[in-house]
Protein backbone atom coordinates (compact mmCIF):
# COMPACT_ATOMS: atom_id res chain seq x y z
CA UNK A 1 0.00 0.00 0.00
CA UNK A 2 2.72 2.28 0.64
CA UNK A 3 4.21 1.95 -2.76
CA UNK A 4 0.75 2.69 -4.19
CA UNK A 5 0.36 5.76 -1.61
CA UNK A 6 3.87 6.57 -3.78
CA UNK A 7 2.18 7.23 -7.12
CA UNK A 8 0.70 9.93 -6.63
CA UNK A 9 3.92 11.54 -4.70
CA UNK A 10 5.74 10.42 -8.07
CA UNK A 11 3.28 12.57 -9.30
CA UNK A 12 3.53 15.26 -6.97
CA UNK A 13 7.26 15.80 -7.47
CA UNK A 14 6.54 15.43 -10.94
CA UNK A 15 4.74 18.32 -11.34
CA UNK A 16 7.09 20.57 -9.10
CA UNK A 17 9.52 20.19 -11.51
CA UNK A 18 8.19 20.96 -14.88
CA UNK A 19 9.58 24.27 -14.46
CA UNK A 20 13.21 23.53 -15.12
CA UNK A 21 12.09 22.38 -18.62
CA UNK A 22 8.91 24.33 -19.84
CA UNK A 23 10.42 27.52 -18.54
CA UNK A 24 12.15 28.86 -21.81
CA UNK A 25 8.85 27.91 -23.81
CA UNK A 26 6.28 29.52 -21.29
CA UNK A 27 8.63 32.34 -21.25
CA UNK A 28 8.33 32.64 -25.37
CA UNK A 29 4.60 31.98 -25.63
CA UNK A 30 3.26 34.47 -22.79
CA UNK A 31 6.25 37.44 -22.48
CA UNK A 32 7.27 36.31 -18.94
CA UNK A 33 9.95 38.22 -16.95
CA UNK A 34 12.05 36.29 -14.43
CA UNK A 35 9.74 37.17 -11.75
CA UNK A 36 6.89 35.98 -13.59
CA UNK A 37 8.98 32.64 -13.61
CA UNK A 38 9.02 32.27 -10.23
CA UNK A 39 5.02 33.31 -9.28
CA UNK A 40 4.27 30.61 -12.16
CA UNK A 41 6.64 27.66 -10.02
CA UNK A 42 5.84 28.95 -6.46
CA UNK A 43 2.19 29.24 -6.85
CA UNK A 44 1.98 25.57 -6.98
CA UNK A 45 4.17 25.12 -4.04
CA UNK A 46 2.18 27.78 -2.04
CA UNK A 47 -1.04 26.11 -2.65
CA UNK A 48 0.63 22.71 -1.66
CA UNK A 49 1.76 24.02 1.63
CA UNK A 50 -1.24 26.20 2.64
CA UNK A 51 -3.13 23.22 2.73
CA UNK A 52 -1.17 21.08 4.68
CA UNK A 53 -2.87 21.88 7.85
CA UNK A 54 -6.19 21.09 6.49
CA UNK A 55 -4.94 17.73 5.17
CA UNK A 56 -3.63 16.71 7.96
CA UNK A 57 -6.59 17.11 9.76
CA UNK A 58 -8.48 15.27 7.19
CA UNK A 59 -6.17 12.41 7.55
CA UNK A 60 -7.09 12.15 11.32
CA UNK A 61 -10.64 12.78 11.14
CA UNK A 62 -11.26 10.84 7.74
CA UNK A 63 -7.67 8.10 7.42
CA UNK A 64 -5.42 8.01 4.25
CA UNK A 65 -7.42 6.37 1.61
CA UNK A 66 -10.45 9.22 1.75
CA UNK A 67 -8.47 12.50 1.75
CA UNK A 68 -6.12 11.59 -1.24
CA UNK A 69 -9.06 9.74 -3.33
CA UNK A 70 -10.85 13.09 -2.68
CA UNK A 71 -8.24 15.94 -3.17
CA UNK A 72 -6.09 14.44 -5.89
CA UNK A 73 -8.57 14.48 -8.65
CA UNK A 74 -8.61 18.35 -8.40
CA UNK A 75 -3.94 18.02 -9.57
CA UNK A 76 -5.63 16.22 -12.80
CA UNK A 77 -8.30 19.26 -13.41
CA UNK A 78 -5.36 21.24 -13.21
CA UNK A 79 -2.71 19.64 -15.47
CA UNK A 80 -5.04 20.07 -18.12
CA UNK A 81 -6.60 23.38 -17.45
CA UNK A 82 -2.81 24.28 -17.60
CA UNK A 83 -2.52 22.06 -20.82
CA UNK A 84 -5.43 24.35 -21.97
CA UNK A 85 -4.37 28.14 -20.86
CA UNK A 86 -4.88 30.49 -23.00
CA UNK A 87 -3.17 33.34 -21.06
CA UNK A 88 -1.09 33.08 -17.62
CA UNK A 89 -3.61 33.92 -15.08
CA UNK A 90 -5.24 30.89 -16.53
CA UNK A 91 -1.81 28.82 -16.04
CA UNK A 92 -1.38 30.17 -12.57
CA UNK A 93 -5.08 28.99 -11.78
CA UNK A 94 -4.19 26.07 -13.13
CA UNK A 95 -0.58 25.39 -11.03
CA UNK A 96 -2.80 25.99 -7.96
CA UNK A 97 -5.46 23.19 -8.62
CA UNK A 98 -2.75 21.26 -9.08
CA UNK A 99 -1.07 22.64 -5.79
CA UNK A 100 -3.87 21.63 -4.09
CA UNK A 101 -4.60 18.54 -5.05
CA UNK A 102 -1.05 17.22 -4.69
CA UNK A 103 -1.08 18.41 -1.03
CA UNK A 104 -1.39 15.11 0.36
CA UNK A 105 0.50 13.12 -1.55
CA UNK A 106 3.28 13.12 0.54
CA UNK A 107 2.13 13.87 3.67
CA UNK A 108 -0.24 10.52 3.52
CA UNK A 109 3.03 8.33 3.08
CA UNK A 110 4.85 9.80 6.62
CA UNK A 111 2.04 9.19 8.10
CA UNK A 112 0.71 6.15 7.19
CA UNK A 113 4.72 5.09 8.02
CA UNK A 114 4.49 7.23 11.22
CA UNK A 115 1.51 5.07 12.31
CA UNK A 116 2.25 1.48 11.02
CA UNK A 117 6.44 0.78 11.34
CA UNK A 118 8.20 1.28 14.19
CA UNK A 119 9.78 4.67 15.20
CA UNK A 120 13.58 3.25 14.65
CA UNK A 121 12.77 1.92 11.08
CA UNK A 122 11.09 5.55 10.31
CA UNK A 123 13.84 7.33 9.13
CA UNK A 124 15.16 4.44 6.45
CA UNK A 125 11.85 3.51 5.21
CA UNK A 126 11.07 7.42 4.43
CA UNK A 127 14.26 7.61 3.29
CA UNK A 128 12.91 5.13 0.70
CA UNK A 129 9.72 6.27 -0.37
CA UNK A 130 11.10 9.66 -0.94
CA UNK A 131 13.77 7.69 -3.24
CA UNK A 132 10.78 5.70 -5.00
CA UNK A 133 8.64 9.27 -5.03
CA UNK A 134 11.81 11.02 -6.62
CA UNK A 135 11.46 8.55 -9.93
CA UNK A 136 8.52 11.40 -10.88
CA UNK A 137 11.17 13.66 -11.34
CA UNK A 138 12.73 11.48 -13.76
CA UNK A 139 10.14 12.53 -16.13
CA UNK A 140 10.61 15.88 -16.09
CA UNK A 141 14.27 15.84 -17.37
CA UNK A 142 14.99 14.59 -20.97
CA UNK A 143 11.26 12.62 -21.37
CA UNK A 144 9.41 15.71 -20.81
CA UNK A 145 12.31 17.57 -22.60
CA UNK A 146 12.13 15.50 -25.69
CA UNK A 147 7.73 15.58 -25.65
CA UNK A 148 8.54 19.41 -25.37
CA UNK A 149 10.38 19.56 -28.58
CA UNK A 150 8.85 17.47 -29.82
CA UNK A 151 5.74 18.69 -29.34
CA UNK A 152 4.52 21.36 -26.85
CA UNK A 153 4.40 21.92 -23.43
CA UNK A 154 0.83 21.86 -23.65
CA UNK A 155 1.06 18.33 -24.50
CA UNK A 156 3.54 17.58 -21.35
CA UNK A 157 0.85 18.70 -18.87
CA UNK A 158 -1.95 16.28 -21.01
CA UNK A 159 0.72 13.57 -20.58
CA UNK A 160 1.01 14.67 -16.16
CA UNK A 161 -3.09 14.69 -16.40
CA UNK A 162 -3.20 11.07 -17.83
CA UNK A 163 -0.19 9.75 -15.46
CA UNK A 164 -2.21 11.12 -12.58
CA UNK A 165 -5.76 9.55 -13.36
CA UNK A 166 -3.73 5.92 -13.34
CA UNK A 167 -2.29 6.91 -10.08
CA UNK A 168 -6.01 7.93 -8.58
CA UNK A 169 -7.17 4.58 -9.98
CA UNK A 170 -4.60 2.70 -8.39
CA UNK A 171 -5.34 4.19 -4.81
CA UNK A 172 -8.74 3.73 -5.46
CA UNK A 173 -8.12 -0.24 -6.27
CA UNK A 174 -5.35 -1.34 -3.89
CA UNK A 175 -5.19 1.27 -0.70
CA UNK A 176 -7.26 0.24 2.40
CA UNK A 177 -7.24 1.55 5.51
CA UNK A 178 -5.10 -0.61 8.02
CA UNK A 179 -7.79 -1.78 10.84
CA UNK A 180 -6.31 0.37 13.80
CA UNK A 181 -6.16 3.16 12.03
CA UNK A 182 -10.21 2.85 11.08
CA UNK A 183 -11.12 2.47 15.28
CA UNK A 184 -9.15 5.93 15.40
CA UNK A 185 -11.40 8.26 17.66
CA UNK A 186 -12.88 10.61 15.98
CA UNK A 187 -12.44 13.97 17.24
CA UNK A 188 -13.91 17.65 16.43
CA UNK A 189 -13.03 19.39 13.40
CA UNK A 190 -12.33 22.57 16.52
CA UNK A 191 -10.66 20.08 18.37
CA UNK A 192 -7.83 18.79 15.34
CA UNK A 193 -7.17 22.35 14.85
CA UNK A 194 -6.73 23.44 18.21
CA UNK A 195 -4.17 20.54 18.60
CA UNK A 196 -1.84 23.24 15.88
CA UNK A 197 -1.77 25.56 18.54
CA UNK A 198 -0.02 22.99 21.31
CA UNK A 199 2.68 22.29 18.18
CA UNK A 200 3.47 25.90 17.42
CA UNK A 201 3.47 27.15 21.44
CA UNK A 202 6.58 24.59 22.16
CA UNK A 203 9.69 26.30 22.06
CA UNK A 204 11.68 24.13 19.44
CA UNK A 205 9.34 24.47 16.82
CA UNK A 206 10.22 27.85 15.16
CA UNK A 207 14.03 26.10 14.55
CA UNK A 208 12.75 22.99 13.06
CA UNK A 209 10.16 24.49 10.93
CA UNK A 210 12.66 27.72 9.84
CA UNK A 211 15.50 24.74 8.82
CA UNK A 212 12.66 23.22 7.02
CA UNK A 213 11.55 25.88 5.09
CA UNK A 214 14.75 26.44 3.45
CA UNK A 215 16.51 23.14 2.76
CA UNK A 216 13.89 20.90 0.45
CA UNK A 217 13.37 24.63 -1.52
CA UNK A 218 16.89 24.98 -2.26
CA UNK A 219 16.45 21.71 -3.92
CA UNK A 220 13.52 22.25 -5.88
CA UNK A 221 14.36 25.66 -6.53
CA UNK A 222 17.76 24.61 -8.53
CA UNK A 223 16.03 21.22 -10.48
CA UNK A 224 12.72 22.51 -10.57
CA UNK A 225 13.29 26.31 -11.94
CA UNK A 226 17.03 27.48 -12.41
CA UNK A 227 18.79 24.39 -13.39
CA UNK A 228 17.69 24.57 -17.21
CA UNK A 229 17.82 28.24 -17.65
CA UNK A 230 20.76 28.51 -15.90
CA UNK A 231 22.37 25.79 -18.59
CA UNK A 232 20.77 27.25 -21.80
CA UNK A 233 21.71 31.12 -20.86
CA UNK A 234 24.91 30.87 -18.88
CA UNK A 235 26.56 27.79 -21.81
CA UNK A 236 24.17 27.63 -24.50
CA UNK A 237 22.92 24.43 -23.73
CA UNK A 238 20.24 22.96 -25.81
CA UNK A 239 16.42 22.05 -24.10
CA UNK A 240 17.32 18.47 -24.16
CA UNK A 241 20.90 19.15 -23.39
CA UNK A 242 19.75 20.56 -20.08
CA UNK A 243 17.04 17.80 -19.48
CA UNK A 244 19.76 15.46 -19.80
CA UNK A 245 21.80 17.34 -16.88
CA UNK A 246 18.58 17.71 -14.87
CA UNK A 247 17.71 13.96 -15.49
CA UNK A 248 21.05 13.07 -13.70
CA UNK A 249 20.44 14.97 -10.89
CA UNK A 250 17.07 13.65 -10.61
CA UNK A 251 18.35 10.08 -11.21
CA UNK A 252 21.11 10.75 -7.96
CA UNK A 253 18.84 12.65 -5.98
CA UNK A 254 17.04 8.65 -5.40
CA UNK A 255 19.72 7.55 -3.84
CA UNK A 256 19.99 10.68 -1.07
CA UNK A 257 17.05 9.56 0.95
CA UNK A 258 17.58 5.88 1.29
CA UNK A 259 21.51 6.57 2.24
CA UNK A 260 20.63 8.87 4.82
CA UNK A 261 17.98 6.70 6.03
CA UNK A 262 20.51 3.90 7.07
CA UNK A 263 22.95 6.38 8.44
CA UNK A 264 20.35 7.92 10.60
CA UNK A 265 21.58 8.14 14.23
CA UNK A 266 19.41 9.05 17.21
CA UNK A 267 19.47 12.18 19.90
CA UNK A 268 22.21 15.11 19.60
CA UNK A 269 24.08 13.40 17.04
CA UNK A 270 21.53 13.41 14.00
CA UNK A 271 20.91 17.05 14.95
CA UNK A 272 24.67 18.13 14.69
CA UNK A 273 24.75 15.95 11.53
CA UNK A 274 21.74 17.89 10.29
CA UNK A 275 23.74 21.54 10.69
CA UNK A 276 26.73 20.02 9.30
CA UNK A 277 25.14 18.55 5.84
CA UNK A 278 23.07 22.05 5.72
CA UNK A 279 26.35 23.87 6.10
CA UNK A 280 28.20 21.99 2.98
CA UNK A 281 24.96 22.06 0.89
CA UNK A 282 24.76 26.02 1.36
CA UNK A 283 28.73 26.10 0.03
CA UNK A 284 27.37 24.09 -2.64
CA UNK A 285 25.24 26.63 -3.87
CA UNK A 286 27.29 29.41 -3.55
CA UNK A 287 29.57 27.59 -5.99
CA UNK A 288 27.23 27.60 -8.17
CA UNK A 289 26.84 30.94 -8.28
CA UNK A 290 30.61 32.16 -8.35
CA UNK A 291 32.55 29.57 -10.33
CA UNK A 292 31.27 30.40 -13.98
CA UNK A 293 32.29 26.66 -15.71
CA UNK A 294 30.03 24.27 -16.70
CA UNK A 295 31.91 21.37 -15.15
CA UNK A 296 31.92 22.80 -11.58
CA UNK A 297 27.96 24.11 -11.95
CA UNK A 298 26.98 20.24 -13.06
CA UNK A 299 28.80 18.99 -10.29
CA UNK A 300 27.93 21.04 -7.59
CA UNK A 301 24.39 20.40 -8.77
CA UNK A 302 24.98 16.38 -8.63
CA UNK A 303 26.10 16.93 -5.15
CA UNK A 304 23.23 18.87 -4.33
CA UNK A 305 20.93 16.29 -5.31
CA UNK A 306 22.36 13.76 -3.41
CA UNK A 307 23.11 15.79 -0.22
CA UNK A 308 19.71 16.59 -0.51
CA UNK A 309 18.44 12.96 0.75
CA UNK A 310 19.52 14.15 4.26
CA UNK A 311 15.93 15.98 4.83
CA UNK A 312 15.07 12.73 5.91
CA UNK A 313 16.96 13.41 9.03
CA UNK A 314 14.88 16.19 9.54
CA UNK A 315 11.69 13.86 9.25
CA UNK A 316 12.99 11.68 11.63
CA UNK A 317 13.84 14.24 14.13
CA UNK A 318 10.36 15.78 13.95
CA UNK A 319 9.31 12.22 14.22
CA UNK A 320 10.94 12.09 17.62
CA UNK A 321 10.36 15.60 18.78
CA UNK A 322 6.47 15.62 19.56
CA UNK A 323 3.99 13.13 21.29
CA UNK A 324 2.80 10.40 19.34
CA UNK A 325 -0.66 11.53 19.41
CA UNK A 326 0.60 14.79 17.34
CA UNK A 327 2.70 12.52 14.86
CA UNK A 328 0.52 12.97 11.97
CA UNK A 329 -0.42 17.19 13.41
CA UNK A 330 3.77 17.63 13.05
CA UNK A 331 3.89 16.27 9.94
CA UNK A 332 2.02 18.13 8.50
CA UNK A 333 2.92 21.34 10.00
CA UNK A 334 6.37 20.30 9.55
CA UNK A 335 5.49 19.61 5.18
CA UNK A 336 3.53 23.02 5.35
CA UNK A 337 7.14 24.73 6.26
CA UNK A 338 9.02 22.94 3.46
CA UNK A 339 6.64 23.89 0.70
CA UNK A 340 5.26 27.16 1.76
CA UNK A 341 9.41 27.79 2.11
CA UNK A 342 9.17 26.56 -1.81
CA UNK A 343 6.74 28.97 -2.59
CA UNK A 344 8.86 31.99 -1.27
CA UNK A 345 11.94 31.40 -2.13
CA UNK A 346 10.99 30.54 -5.60
CA UNK A 347 9.50 34.18 -5.72
CA UNK A 348 12.53 35.70 -3.76
CA UNK A 349 14.86 34.04 -6.43
CA UNK A 350 12.38 35.72 -9.12
CA UNK A 351 12.31 39.07 -7.85
CA UNK A 352 16.61 38.75 -7.55
CA UNK A 353 17.33 37.69 -10.78
CA UNK A 354 14.87 40.86 -12.14
CA UNK A 355 16.48 43.08 -9.88
CA UNK A 356 19.88 41.57 -10.69
CA UNK A 357 18.62 42.01 -14.67
CA UNK A 358 17.68 45.75 -14.08
CA UNK A 359 21.33 46.18 -12.57
CA UNK A 360 23.34 44.48 -15.06
CA UNK A 361 24.31 41.88 -12.85
CA UNK A 362 23.94 38.45 -14.14
CA UNK A 363 20.30 36.68 -12.62
CA UNK A 364 22.04 33.60 -11.70
CA UNK A 365 24.44 34.65 -9.53
CA UNK A 366 22.00 36.59 -7.59
CA UNK A 367 19.79 33.61 -7.39
CA UNK A 368 21.98 31.36 -6.20
CA UNK A 369 23.00 33.75 -3.61
CA UNK A 370 19.71 34.27 -2.19
CA UNK A 371 19.23 30.42 -2.04
CA UNK A 372 23.09 30.49 -0.08
CA UNK A 373 22.04 32.94 2.31
CA UNK A 374 18.67 31.49 3.05
CA UNK A 375 19.85 28.11 3.80
CA UNK A 376 22.80 29.38 6.28
CA UNK A 377 20.11 31.51 7.93
CA UNK A 378 17.85 28.19 8.68
CA UNK A 379 20.62 26.35 10.13
CA UNK A 380 21.74 28.88 11.98
CA UNK A 381 18.16 28.73 13.62
CA UNK A 382 18.61 25.27 13.66
CA UNK A 383 21.19 25.38 15.57
CA UNK A 384 21.12 27.72 18.27
CA UNK A 385 16.81 28.39 18.79
CA UNK A 386 15.86 25.86 21.26
CA UNK A 387 16.14 22.31 20.72
CA UNK A 388 13.50 19.37 21.97
CA UNK A 389 13.41 18.74 25.32
CA UNK A 390 15.13 15.14 24.98
CA UNK A 391 17.49 16.04 22.43
CA UNK A 392 20.08 16.34 24.36
CA UNK A 393 19.48 13.87 26.88
CA UNK A 394 19.28 11.15 24.29
CA UNK A 395 22.79 9.27 23.56
CA UNK A 396 24.05 8.62 19.96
Amino acid sequence: MVLTLCTAFALSQAYRTVGAIMAGPLQAEFGLSAQALGLFSGSFHFAFGAMQLFMGVGIDLHGVRRTVLTAFPLAIAGALLSALSTNFALLITGQVLIGVGCAPAFLVCTVFIARHFPAARFASVSGLVLGIGGLGMLLTGTPLAWLVEARSWRMGFAVLAAASALAWLSILLWVREPAREAARPKESLFAALRQFGVLFAMPHTLGILLLGAVTYAAFISLRGLWLGPLLIERYGYSLVQSGNVALIVSVVSLFGPPLFGRLDRDGPARRRRIVACCAVYAALFAAIGVFHAAWIDIACAILVGLLSGFIVWEYADVRVAYPAALTGRAMAVFTMAMFLGVALMQWLTGVAASVAQSQGVEAYTAVLAVIAALLVAGCAAFAWLPAPPGAVARKP
